[in-house]
């Protein structure tokens, strides 16, 4: 596939994962906070303000974190455009969601101060999370497999 299709392809995924996030995120605060309760064994709605990362780490940070998030996107569009030639279509798409969720965690922390979460598991003691925090182990998850079957052939 040519550089150019392939770079249209990664752009045209990525903005579709991060207006679904925001989208999606946007609906399920506005439920939430209208009085939307919902809970089984499984996972429950449960709405809190994120002012750190994963696993409460770097609480009140957001300076340090959208400097993070900032260096990240950047540096994986730089891998996306110098390795167009070379990368496959499943690891283009993977990026593209790794950096949606990367970009969506990043807008709520530049425009509310702090990430929106609302997904608790319940059978397991797990931090609270949103869909951009879903993306996110999906494109990771998704490229170290990528990874690791490329190396075994």
């Amino acid at each position: 596939m040519e550089k150019t299709a392939k770079f249209i392809y990664f752009a045209i995924c990525y903005v579709f994962f991060i207006f679904t996030d925001l989208y999606l995120s946007n609906i399920m605060v506005e439920n939430l906070t209208s009085g939307l309760k919902y809970s089984n064994p499984v996972f429950s709605l449960n709405y809190i303000k994120n002012t750190g990362a994963a696993f409460s780490i770097l609480q009140d940070s957001r300076e340090l974190l959208i400097i993070l998030s900032m260096i990240a996107l950047v540096l994986l569009a730089l891998y996306v455009i110098k390795h167009l030639k070379s990368i496959s279509l499943k690891s283009c798409f993977f990026i593209a969601i790794l950096s949606a969720g990367i970009a969506g965690n990043l807008h709520e922390r530049i425009i509310y101060g702090y990430v929106r979460d609302y997904f608790q598991l319940n059978f397991i003691n797990f931090p609270v999370f949103n869909i951009s925090d879903i993306f996110i182990n999906i494109g990771v998850i998704a490229l170290i497999i990528l990874i690791l079957l490329k190396r075994t052939k």
